[in-house]
């Protein structure tokens, strides 16, 4: 009998009454959970609380009994009729939120100003969206009744993203405009302060005692991030700075250390770093202890925000460009430079190189003498201890290279992502499309759980091959077969003509000894053959240095696209429908999409920073190569994984469907198919994907429509140009082909 009263009782819940999504959100946030707490305690994905509270998904037995269970208690705790006031929601960081209303307000008369009517905030009498998607409103701008110096002009909608430190109770940055001759400092979440500086050297001066402005450390051992001040044209005027640069700055990358603002903040004891003062000025006093006087300028008219990156962001106004940088900044970190810089500088932020110790004979601070575990320490490796095959053309240990000397693949590690295409076959070309599918945050997926080498590298001639070591191997895999390999634990025979070789970046089958990293040789190993390195430099300390900074990107992606209405739990035909125009829902928040994945691909890319001019020569060092961080071999493995973790993809697909990819770009794959969507080829069964295969989605690694063309269009483009093997994938989102050199 019990039996069948648990089989009743799982049958009501599966149809457990639920209230709507805005209670749902308000009864969390009364009891001042996060949704990060209920997603832990129901055993989901945050994500998925996240659509639950904004509608747009539902739960499903058996959490939804466990939720609906949740939601029956606090309901008990906060009926909603004794919500008199609204509710601070602990979820997300409150800079987001849309301010409420005053009780007494009433709409603005033509000129009349917003605090003779009654207004320090904008009226919002709809259901408001999640917190990370609203928007500060215009209204924002409404001064206070009371105008003193630093003074707030707007309250917070709720605690900004410093919530856990009072000194950074406003965020971690401001915009700057001049408004009828005063200068407003526009913070997340609405917040608008006076900022009574009159030059620039009172400015750096009033961030740091009065703007209460940063952002906590992101590991232990770290430090907190920097005020990050932006600096709009009309405060770049104020402060008597340039409103552009010329065109001999924009080379240099700064104004000349003659500039008057420049003089003025060295006579008030302030300096600037080697840089100078460009597009991102760091103005520093030196440290007193553990106390740090730093604040970090932002001049987007400068081309501090690149439009490859950012978007139109550099003319949103103050208050909006704010809100994207706020976003960003509390789900990434506050901007450091570039996405590239700011990628790199997260790498740090959350393996900080060493820690603080207190002195046992001064009592004072100091930094200890080893480095962190886990950490790449906080000395750079000698540029003459780097492997000759790691490191780019110019650098210091190939100095005695002859000067034409050109490295081949016996002399120089190449991992890079595909450029890799092929002619149709008679049997694709009776299909109607070429469908492309692109793999999301691709480099970020390849960077998870991978163990790299966190010291200097060892020599050692004929070695066992070691998958679990990271390091370089002088290894011949001309012998791997593609016709002939195992997938899986079985071995199958395929048309390895169709397929690109997993171990070269242009696709093409070795020829010899070639250098690979660990991820290249294990794939080798996996595919069911015997591997016999010549040579290796290997890292006998290591790690998995980037799982950290993996994580805070993949949760930063997800949580912005769920605010775009793409949540991580769709079914894949939703999954589509989804991202159909979703960057149009909040033009802004796809910026900070936009953000984060380049944030990914520099930070990776930073790794291997080539020299920047500066009357840099072959053979000499440069200045990246004084930074811990400058570690050509963890780029090295993570392209190779991204570009092994599609080969096996595009192997398991083609051994389940016979279909084979026509080009691969990078991350991108096309294929013919009878339909114009991914559905029309990806062998799902029952809303199950291929075990192993392409899988669509949002997370990392999964899949989404990179874009449809019609074969037809395809054969053309090839004809056109007389390139059979034009890689189609470079053109296949909106069919523009531009560049095309020979096939290339």
């Amino acid at each position: 009998m019990s039996e069948l009263f648990d089989a009743v009782d799982a049958l009501l819940a599966s149809r457990a009454t639920l209230p709507p999504p805005a209670e749902r959100k308000r009864l969390r946030a009364a009891h001042g959970l996060t949704i990060d707490e209920v997603a832990t305690a129901l055993k989901v994905r945050r994500a998925t609380v996240s659509g639950w509270e904004s509608g747009k998904t539902e739960p499903r037995p058996p959490e939804r009994d466990a939720y609906a269970r949740l939601l029956d208690k606090l309901a008990e705790l906060y009926p909603a009729d004794a919500a008199a006031a609204p509710v601070q929601d602990a979820a997300a960081p409150a800079t987001f939120t849309g301010t409420p209303a005053p009780a007494e307000a009433r709409p603005l008369s033509t000129g009349e100003a917003p605090e003779a009517a009654g207004m320090t905030a904008p009226e919002n009498t709809q259901t408001p969206a999640p917190a990370a998607a609203s928007r500060p409103a215009s209204t924002t701008r409404s001064t206070s009744t009371s105008r003193r110096p630093g003074a707030k002009k707007a309250a917070p909608a709720a605690t900004p993203a410093g919530e856990s430190d009072p000194r950074f109770e406003n965020g971690p940055l401001a915009v700057l405009d001049v408004e009828d001759g005063k200068v407003l400092a526009y913070c997340v979440g609405g917040l608008v302060l006076d900022v009574p500086a009159k030059s620039l050297p009172s400015l750096v001066d009033w961030t740091l005692r009065e703007a209460k402005l940063g952002q906590p450390k992101l590991s232990g051992p770290g430090r907190p991030a920097d005020p990050l001040i932006v600096l709009t044209e009309a405060a770049l005027e104020r402060y008597g700075l340039p409103v552009a640069l010329t065109e001999e700055e924009r080379h240099a990358g700064r104004i000349p250390e003659g500039h008057k603002v420049i003089k003025q903040l060295t006579r008030a004891d302030w300096q600037l770093t080697k840089r100078g003062f460009g597009p991102w000025a760091r103005i520093y006093r030196p440290a007193k202890g553990s106390e740090r006087q730093c604040v970090q300028l932002c001049i987007p008219s400068w081309n501090a925000l690149d439009t490859r990156h950012w978007g139109d962001a550099a003319q949103l106004p103050p208050a909006e460009l704010a809100r994207v940088l706020g976003v960003y900044a509390s789900r990434v970190m506050t901007p450091r430079g570039s996405t590239a810089v700011t990628g790199l500088e997260l790498m740090t932020a959350l393996h900080p190189p060493t820690y603080a110790v207190r002195d046992e004979e001064t009592g004072a601070l100091r930094q200890a003498d080893e480095k962190t575990p886990g950490s790449l320490g906080k000395d750079a490796i000698d540029p003459l201890n780097f492997p000759p095959c790691e490191v780019p053309d110019g650098h210091p240990v190939l100095k005695d290279l002859p000067r034409f000397h050109v490295r081949g693949p016996a002399e120089k590690l190449f991992e890079e992502a595909y450029d890799w295409a092929r002619p149709m076959t008679d049997a694709e070309c009776t299909l109607r499309f070429l469908v492309g599918i692109d793999v999301n945050m691709a480099f970020a997926a390849g960077a998870n759980g991978l163990n790299v080498g966190l010291g200097e590298a060892t020599h050692v001639t004929n070695p066992v091959f070691d998958p679990k070591l990271p390091g370089s191997w002088l290894v011949d895999l001309s012998h791997v077969n593609l016709s002939k390999v195992k997938v899986g634990k079985e071995w199958m025979e395929l048309p390895g003509d169709l397929l690109p070789s997993p171990f070269t970046p242009k696709g093409e089958t070795p020829e010899g000894p070639a250098w690979y990293a660990t991820p290249t040789v294990a794939y080798a190993v996996e595919l069911g053959y015997e591997v016999k390195p010549v040579e290796a430099w290997v890292r006998r300390e290591t790690g998995r240095y980037l799982d950290g900074w993996y994580n805070r990107l993949r949760d930063a992606y997800l949580a912005t696209m769920a605010d775009l209405g793409v949540d991580a739990d769709l079914a894949p035909a939703d999954f589509l429908a989804a991202m159909d125009g979703y960057k149009g829902r909040d033009p802004e928040l796809a910026i900070v999409v936009s953000a984060v994945k380049a944030t990914v691909k520099g930070g990776l890319g930073k790794l291997r920073e080539r020299p920047r001019g500066e009357g840099w020569r072959p053979g000499e060092p440069w200045r990246a190569l004084s930074r811990p961080t400058w570690r050509p071999d963890i780029r090295a493995a993570v392209i190779a994984r991204t570009r092994i973790n599609l080969h096996r993809k595009i192997l398991k697909h083609a051994a389940f469907t016979g279909q084979f990819p026509i080009a691969v770009l990078s991350d991108c794959v096309v294929y013919a198919a009878d339909g114009p969507s991914p559905l029309d080829f990806l062998p799902y069964r029952e809303g199950k994907p291929l075990p192993g295969g392409f899988k669509l989605g949002i997370n990392p690694g999964l899949v989404k429509h990179e874009g449809t063309q019609s074969v037809l269009w395809g054969e053309e483009v090839r004809d056109k140009f007389n390139a059979p093997e034009l890689n189609l994938a470079r053109y296949i989102k909106d069919g523009t082909v531009t560049d095309v050199d020979n096939g290339e």
